[in-house]
């Protein structure tokens, strides 16, 4: 073989080396996603209900997470100041080395007193918080039984947890049951062993605004004999009396859940997120959650401020009150429009819109379908992330129409967002929306105005297609 080997001289070498182009580490942008990050707008100064923009304008934000209207709240910011002042800015280390600061243990004091738990543990990111607690404590061999229309956080966590994920379809209860049934089934028939079990499910969906039955969930988990992780990330801080989530509003025991997850990102407009539960829960993650030990801990500021975030919520209740006015007085415009679908539910303050176009013809599907995936009543097949029959949609046409509306809106003073994907990284592509995030520090008069702007830009955009 080595009579064979041609001998290669320096020069050919060089000539070769000089030749070589590797491969792009990415697909360049099209000229659809420059122009998306072109359109992003910039703002100047404090975010808030009435933020100002680069271009100068000052527009009525209904796009940032600021359900309650924490942002920019007075007492937040005096107390903020205050802590940065003592306590300086980072916390240089994690939480289980030398990370740890005495407002961290208050805030998680006072997380676990608000929501009724034995404990709590905060997290310095929120998208990591669900991703680390599900492997926390799902295994190998362990079950996993998950809504299809779950979040990328909580796709990413049980594709580290390695669990048998099985499938149930989106917020639909009475799927949940057959595949709790049909698993205890398999498990028999194959005479497995006994393994933990864990149903994985959200308070309201980040992916469309729907809200969960907590009650129907916990009868169900008592029944199968599961474990309950819910993420309340968008739940948490927006619905209930005081905004302790959905606990609070179906009045249903935060120790029945055991795994509580939710953010103080979204609901106390700080940082990071939380779990909350027993006390043998929290003091496992402190161990095994990745995102805990390995994570610097949060700013001292930002967790003083979310403390002050649930005495405010704890002692001004009105504030709830005022947020589910706006959001009816919100709905009660765009629910009237032809070209609009909202599939969120009633309480939730993150309201998605789908535009509904005049002709089904545009439409495709979103997968390969075959004849028995079609409408037979048939359940879905529990393996597969993908429903039986899936929603069948345009993707590029709809995100183009939707930003569209996106920056006809903001001319008109409005700022407002498409629901951004990570596209072809999530396991089932959802459908495109734009996604509201109302605020109770916006009047009910400025709401109104907002929505009847966001109804005149869907007019005008989806009408040019008629």
């Amino acid at each position: 073989m080595s009579g064979r080997l041609t001998r290669t001289t320096q020069a050919e070498i060089d000539e070769l080396v000089e030749e070589w182009v590797p491969e792009p580490l990415a697909a360049p942008l099209s000229q659809r996603e420059q122009a998306d990050l072109a359109a992003v707008p910039i703002i100047v100064g404090p975010t808030g209900p009435k933020p100002k923009l680069s271009t100068g304008k000052t527009v009525i934000n209904l796009a940032s997470y600021n359900f309650t209207g924490l942002a920019g709240n007075e007492i937040v910011k005096e107390r903020s100041v205050e802590t940065l002042r003592k306590y300086g800015l980072g916390s240089c280390g994690p939480p289980g080395f030398y990370g740890t600061q005495d407002v961290h243990i208050q805030l998680e004091q006072d997380l676990a007193d608000f929501l009724g738990t034995e404990s709590a543990i905060i997290y310095s990111q929120a998208f990591s918080t669900i991703s680390s607690v599900i492997p926390a404590f799902c295994k190998r061999g362990d079950i996993i039984v998950a809504d299809r229309g779950v979040n990328f956080a909580i796709q990413k966590g049980l594709q580290i947890s390695r669990s048998t994920i099985r499938w149930y379809d989106h917020n639909d209860m009475k799927s949940l049951e057959q595949v709790l049934e049909s698993t205890e089934k398999e498990r028999r028939k194959k005479k497995g062993p006994l393994t933990r079990r864990f149903i994985v499910t959200e308070g309201i969906f980040d992916h469309d605004g729907a809200m969960a039955d907590l009650p129907k969930l916990v009868e169900l988990k008592l029944k199968y004999k599961y474990r309950l992780i819910l993420d309340e990330s968008v739940s948490f801080g927006s619905v209930g009396r005081t905004g302790r989530g959905l606990t609070e509003l179906y009045n249903v025991p935060a120790s029945q859940v055991d795994m509580l997850v939710g953010s103080l990102a979204n609901g106390l407009t700080a940082c990071g997120g939380f779990c909350a539960g027993s006390r043998v829960v929290v003091d496992h993650q402190r161990i095994n959650g990745t995102s805990f030990v390995f994570s610097a801990a949060m700013p001292a500021m930002l967790s003083v401020a979310a403390s002050e975030g649930i005495n405010i919520l704890r002692n001004t209740p009105s504030i709830l009150d005022t947020l589910q006015d706006n959001v009816h007085a919100v709905r009660a415009i765009l629910e009237r429009v032809d070209c609009i679908t909202i599939p969120s539910h009633q309480a939730s303050p993150m309201i998605h819109l789908h535009v509904r176009l005049p002709s089904p013809t545009h439409l495709l599907p979103i997968a390969p379908s075959s004849p028995s995936l079609s409408s037979s009543g048939k359940p879905s097949n529990p393996l597969s992330v993908h429903p039986r029959d899936p929603e069948h949609f345009d993707l590029d046409l709809e995100e183009k129409l939707l930003q569209d509306i996106v920056e006809e809106a903001l001319a008109q003073g409005v700022m407002i967002t498409r629901a951004k994907r990570l596209r072809g990284q999530e396991l089932v592509e959802v459908k495109p929306s734009i996604r509201l995030a109302v605020t109770a520090a916006l009047s009910r008069k400025d709401c109104e105005k907002a929505a009847s702007v966001i109804k005149a830009a869907f007019v005008k955009v989806v009408g040019k297609r008629r």
